[in-house]
């Protein structure tokens, strides 16, 4: 009885003692992260390249989930080849053949590994059929039908693993008559409303800055796949997820798309001003640009006062309202811009401070990130890359309990993990040799 019992005392010892290290490690994490990686144990299988896919899953990477991005042998994901800008190699950095590491590439792709596979031939497929099932989730942006010719469509996907979220990114989406067309956000943009808008009334459509409908798209991907992983908790079965460039730009349209919907009104461009306020516009001074927002009487009241030293204005019935400011814009416009081109920007920013009327001014990028509150905040992070050394990257941009997740993995170099997770779904050393040989990877 005494030996049983011993025995039973150690074996709850050994118990306590496991939670106590698991709940240590956890609170350990929690310090570092803010809270646990909340997809810690999610496998992806990342059949995406250029932006919005890749997006998509490097949120979800950043999250903790175990993203396997699937890339062609030779060149990879179409950005890798996106260079200048490039990261500078070290001097011994690994895979000398490859070209320098993108910065195109590193804005997508951190916390992924990358292995190289050719699907196109059956030891390369059989490969992806085996991360397929044991993934929770792929994600694809092919034309639509391209991946179900090849033997990985969602059907097939779905025989071989009933449970896999199966996301698609498109251009159009998987129906309609522009289906099979490909995808471009710039072409989207244009053809979705945004380039409509954007520009100068007199001038051109223009395209925003940045590719803002692939990143709309990563953001509106990355959510659907986090309520199809709950879906899936709740049915147990698997989702196809239709995601696409031009139904999300529609979105994106927000009140621009609401006034055509509702009334009926058709949408003009008004260059960095507000089609219903004003003044809500950027406006030169001296040395540069000021963005001003003043978006209720109560603050034009205030910039009427402070800043054009002509408190008579906000009971001029011409500008006593917003809606009279809008009949009346080009005129409260000039007398704006001409008190503002008086002076030099630092004096206006000074004179903006504190007087509540929105202001900011306009950056370049150098002063974007050397910005008080971008260094406050710490929105860059520092990785080690193997082949380019120290590298900064935009940090993620969500906090938990006031830690962001970390940025534990570097954007890998091409196939930089094929031979790891050719390991672990079981190939041995002689095998792999084989399949690289044979051009498989």
């Amino acid at each position: 009885m005494a030996i049983l019992l011993a025995a039973r005392v150690g074996r709850h010892a050994c118990v306590l003692t496991r939670r106590c290290i698991q709940t240590a490690a956890v609170q350990t994490r929690e310090t570092l992260t803010g809270i646990p990686p909340p997809l810690k144990g999610i496998k992806i299988v990342d059949l995406t390249r250029v932006l919005a896919g890749p997006m998509a899953t490097m949120l979800l990477a950043d999250l903790g989930a175990d993203v396997i991005k699937v890339e062609e042998n030779t060149r990879g994901d179409d950005t890798r080849t996106w260079h200048p800008p490039a990261a500078p190699l070290l001097e011994d950095a690994p895979s000398p053949d490859l070209p320098p590491e993108s910065a195109y590439f590193m804005t997508a792709n951190r916390n992924k590994r990358s292995i190289t596979v050719n699907f196109k031939k059956p030891e390369g497929l059989e490969i992806i059929h085996k991360l397929v099932k044991q993934a929770d989730v792929l994600v694809e942006n092919y034309i639509p039908g391209k991946l179900a010719t090849m033997g990985l469509g969602w059907e097939d996907c779905h025989k071989i693993n009933p449970q896999l979220i199966y996301a698609s990114v498109t251009g159009y989406g998987q129906t309609g008559p522009y289906s099979k067309a490909a995808g471009y956000d710039v072409i989207i943009e244009g053809e979705a409303g945004l380039m409509h808008i954007t520009g100068e009334p007199d001038g051109l459509p223009c395209k925003v800055g940045v590719a803002v409908t692939d990143i709309a798209t990563g953001l509106y991907t990355h959510g659907a796949i986090m309520a199809a992983l709950l879906s899936r908790q709740q049915t147990g079965k698997g989702v196809w997820i239709d995601a696409n460039l031009f139904e999300s730009q529609l979105a994106g349209l927000a009140n621009i798309a609401s006034n055509y919907l509702v009334s009926g009104q058709e949408a003009k461009r008004h260059g960095t001003a507000h089609p219903s306020i004003v003044p809500y516009q950027v406006f030169p001074c001296k040395n540069g640009f000021l963005m001003i927002g003043a978006g209720n009487d109560k603050q034009f009241r205030s910039l009427a006062q402070h800043i054009l030293q002509r408190p008579e204005l906000a009971d001029d019935p011409k500008f006593s309202t917003n809606k009279a400011r809008v009949a009346n814009r080009a005129e409260i416009v000039e007398i704006i811009t001409d008190t503002l081109m008086q002076q030099e920007r630092g004096y206006w920013l000074e004179k903006f401070t504190g007087i509540g009327v929105p202001f900011g001014p306009i950056n370049n990028i150098e002063q974007t990130f050397s910005h008080p509150q971008a260094l406050a905040r710490n929105v860059t992070v520092e990785v080690d890359h193997p082949r380019a050394g120290k590298v900064k990257m935009v940090a993620p941009a969500v906090t938990y309990n006031g830690k962001r997740m970390p940025v534990e993995r570097p954007p890998p170099f091409l196939g930089q993990h094929t031979e790891e997770v050719l390991g672990e779904l079981g190939y041995g050393k002689e095998q792999i040799e084989q399949l690289r040989n044979g051009e498989v990877i």
